[in-house]
């Protein structure tokens, strides 16, 4: 494989904010990377930067050979991209839609494309008339319609139902792997979707890339740690600091459910689960229910951020 994306000590600030904090990243042809990370990780400004729609204030950028900084019009017919909001007129039709797109870039429509995606019986409905999932379905549509060599994809599967985000996943595998020269770069904040779809995953939290390999080998890494699920009745006020810092645990995260609490631990070596259990027990909390299982790129997250996705979204326990 050939580089064909490159970002080197890329840096955005917006504000006193340093959204982007000296990434770098090289992207082979043929290959789909995540960059993976909660909202506000820097994912869409970097995917910005490299669609030169955003101008940064350190770094370089190249994409197919183009700096998109200096020679954005050179993008035109290199790069499609699905943004998290299609900016669609809203009486537009999805045919009219694919003929403008497609007279855009001089090509011929791809009606095929809607078919394909689930939106044949849709092609003479207008935008405002999609529902959520089909508007970006077809927003799907026109970013490849065109064959670019490079897709950027920005959180393709928000908001879409299981089924619709199952059939986008499968669209864009299959695009991918159907032609050894397209690449894709896309931004998530779901490690299953990532663990699923990806070549390469690029973990980005507070604007910097924690790590990047692919998923089995991010996972394999954590193969020595014991992770456990705890379930319990409740943690009778039990303060989590007396979990957090036992010997031995490495991360911990507690979640509140309707009718029991979730406790989930990165442990440094099995036994320790023993401590576990007695201190759960010197505080008289029953446990319901608790197994082993293997490493996610979630535990990976946590290992390395030492929070959950959902902690560093909601300003929780972030550190």
């Amino acid at each position: 494989m050939s580089e064909l994306l490159r970002i080197d000590d890329l840096s955005i600030r917006f504000g006193g904010v340093q959204a982007v904090d000296r990434v770098t990243l090289s992207i082979e042809k043929g290959e789909l990377l995540g960059l993976i990370g909660p909202n506000g990780a820097g994912k869409t400004s970097t995917l910005e930067s490299l669609e030169g729609l955003r101008a940064p204030d350190g770094g370089t950028l190249r994409v197919a050979g183009v700096d998109p900084t200096r020679e954005p019009h050179k993008l035109r017919n290199l790069i499609g991209v699905q943004l998290q909001s299609a900016g669609l007129p809203e009486s537009i039709t999805p045919d009219e839609a694919m003929k403008f797109f497609c007279a855009y870039h001089s090509v011929a429509p791809r009606f095929d494309l809607l078919e394909r995606l689930g939106l044949d019986e849709k092609r003479k409905a207008q935008f405002h008339e999609l529902s959520t999932g089909q508007q970006r379905r077809l927003s799907l549509a026109l970013a490849v319609a065109h064959n670019p060599p490079v897709l950027f994809l920005d959180e393709p599967t928000l908001g879409l139902d299981v089924g619709a985000a199952r059939d986008v996943r499968q669209f864009i595998r299959q695009w991918v792997d159907l032609d050894p020269t397209r690449t894709i770069l896309l931004t998530t904040h779901y490690m299953v979707e990532a663990d699923e779809l990806c070549d390469r995953v690029a973990i980005i939290n507070g604007g910097r890339v924690l790590a990047c390999d692919t998923p089995s080998k991010l996972k394999h890494d954590l193969q020595s740690d014991a992770i456990f699920r705890l379930e319990v009745s409740s943690l009778n006020g039990m303060g989590v600091q007396s979990l957090e810092s036992l010997p031995g645990v490495k991360q911990f995260i507690h979640r509140e459910q309707d009718d029991c609490a979730v406790l989930e631990f990165i442990l440094s070596e099995e036994q320790v689960l023993g401590a576990v259990i007695n201190t759960l027990s010197g505080e008289d909390i029953q446990i319901l229910n608790f197994q082993k299982r293997e490493p996610t790129l979630e535990d990976v997250f946590v290992n390395l951020v030492g929070s959950s996705m959902a902690e560093v979204e909601s300003g929780e326990k972030v550190g």
